[in-house]
């Protein structure tokens, strides 16, 4: 039976996105995932205790449920911040244990507007982590989150560009779509994207128009989206539930390539 993966896939996924704060709850919440219909798992480590970031913790989470997992770490880590060494660490140990797929941020080792680094060291440095996470047997998602602002579709097609450069397996940008004019050019950034990007891309959106724009995405070529399992006091309202979006999905009977 062929593993699966977030990549190579014949249909986009829908990933569980949560950050448990043990094994036992990551176990937990993407079992409940599984059943919701989710294609994968997106863990973010943010919340979990030092102790439970072990080689057998993520092993036991990794073959918990028959989902491809991706592993995310970004600078709200509640205990290594934006020590960005640190947490790296943490993400090489998940791929060891058998993550499909590793989150490398755009401005890892020098941060940066709309998070993609510039700086030549900082970006050589990505380059021998990407190589560190593939010889692994893990693949990597390079994301930046510019989302203070709109990205224009152009700039965002350049932003990718440059991940895929770094070598970047899927390639992902997160902008804001808070008005009409927005929303417009974000179907526009779709459209490019689907027309000029040859890997798997993931191209999201937060802001007035954030969820329409995640709902839509997948039928224009995004290739990994996220939702929840249900909604939390903390608030994770941006994502839709994993139930919901796959009933959209699965009754929204277009999609470019089928046109």
């Amino acid at each position: 039976m062929l593993k699966r993966s977030f990549v190579n896939r014949q249909e986009p996924a829908v990933a569980l996105l949560y950050k448990p704060h043990s094994a036992a709850c990551a176990i937990a919440g993407a079992r409940s995932a599984e059943m919701d219909g989710a294609d994968g798992i997106a863990l973010e480590l943010s919340n979990m205790a030092a102790e439970e970031r072990t080689f057998e913790k993520f092993k036991e989470i990794i073959t918990s449920v028959q989902l491809p997992f991706m592993f995310i770490d970004y600078r709200n880590d509640s205990i290594f911040g934006a020590d960005d060494e640190a947490r790296q660490k943490f993400l090489l140990t998940a791929a060891d244990a058998g993550a499909d797929v590793i989150d490398v941020m755009g401005d890892l080792y020098g941060p940066a507007p709309r998070e993609l680094a510039t700086d030549p060291q900082a970006i050589a440095r990505q380059m021998k982590l990407i190589d560190d996470i593939h010889a692994r047997g893990a693949h990597v998602v390079m994301s930046s989150h510019a989302t203070g602002e709109f990205v224009p579709p152009e700039e965002v097609l350049e932003i990718m560009k440059d991940q895929s450069s770094r070598g970047a397996d899927i390639l992902k940008v997160v902008t804001k779509v808070d008005n009409e004019a927005d929303f417009m050019e974000s179907v526009r950034t779709l459209l490019l994207l689907h027309r000029e990007i040859k890997k798997p891309f993931i191209y999201l959106a937060v802001g007035k128009f954030g969820r329409i724009v995640r709902y839509m995405g997948p039928k224009f070529g995004v290739a990994v989206t996220f939702a929840v399992h249900d909604y939390t006091a903390a608030g994770n309202y941006n994502q839709p539930t994993i139930s919901s979006f796959k009933k959209v999905f699965n009754n929204l009977h277009w999609d470019i390539e089928n046109m």
